[in-house]
């Protein structure tokens, strides 16, 4: 039998090693993401709000290493502004709270989600397609999936006019919408209820 060339042998090799590197990233379409926890910059990782602003009265405050709200209603927004790029947050909601992660805001005194995209926390919101694991009035989900009395982790990637949210590491939307290019702040979102943030870290893509 003919033994294989030094070239075909290395091709091998080549593919072999490519395997670990397809399981863990993702191609959507001409954007990626990436599993992979490198190249992000902290955000919040319990020790201070020093990257972080109040807006409106939720009382927002540090709690055993933990960033939470349980009464008022507002926001914490960033001092930086952000356009494209893949966001981590770990957070805990009960059941009945309604909170939201808002990206690239335009208008700090009256968020909303017609003037950013609102990534939603909300398992009894009385029209679930737009509830947890949606972009509010963008992207709908179905089934809709529940995060209340749960420590749970989005993954949520922005670029250009596409985005794709992950719960779980379960995708629940990917989809295109223009009508936001530019950079914004973040927003999380108080509203009702009992919310927790325990780790929030970004990646400029």
């Amino acid at each position: 039998m003919k033994k294989p060339s030094i070239s075909s042998r290395a091709a091998l090799w080549v593919g072999v090693l490519a395997i670990p590197l397809l399981t863990s990233c993702g191609s959507i379409g001409t954007l990626e993401w990436s599993s992979a926890d490198t190249g992000y910059t902290t955000l919040f990782d319990g020790s201070d709000l020093n990257q972080w602003k109040p807006v409106g009265n939720a009382n927002w405050r540090l709690q055993d290493n933990l960033l939470l709200a349980d009464l008022g209603s507002g926001f914490l927004v960033t001092r930086q502004s952000y356009q494209d790029f893949q966001l981590k947050v770990d957070f805990w909601v009960d059941p009945s709270a309604n909170s939201g992660i808002y990206i690239r805001c335009t208008d700090l005194q009256n968020i909303t989600a017609t003037n950013a995209y609102e990534v939603n926390i909300y398992d009894q919101r009385p029209d679930p397609s737009f509830g947890t694991g949606a972009i509010v009035d963008v992207a709908k989900v179905s089934p809709m999936p529940k995060a209340g009395g749960q420590w749970n982790s989005y993954d949520i990637t922005f670029k250009g006019d596409r985005m794709v949210v992950y719960l779980n590491g379960e995708k629940t939307v990917e989809t295109r919408d223009s009508r936001l290019s530019a950079a914004g702040p973040i927003a999380l979102q108080y509203e009702k209820g009992v919310v927790r943030f325990r780790s929030i870290k970004i990646k400029p893509l």
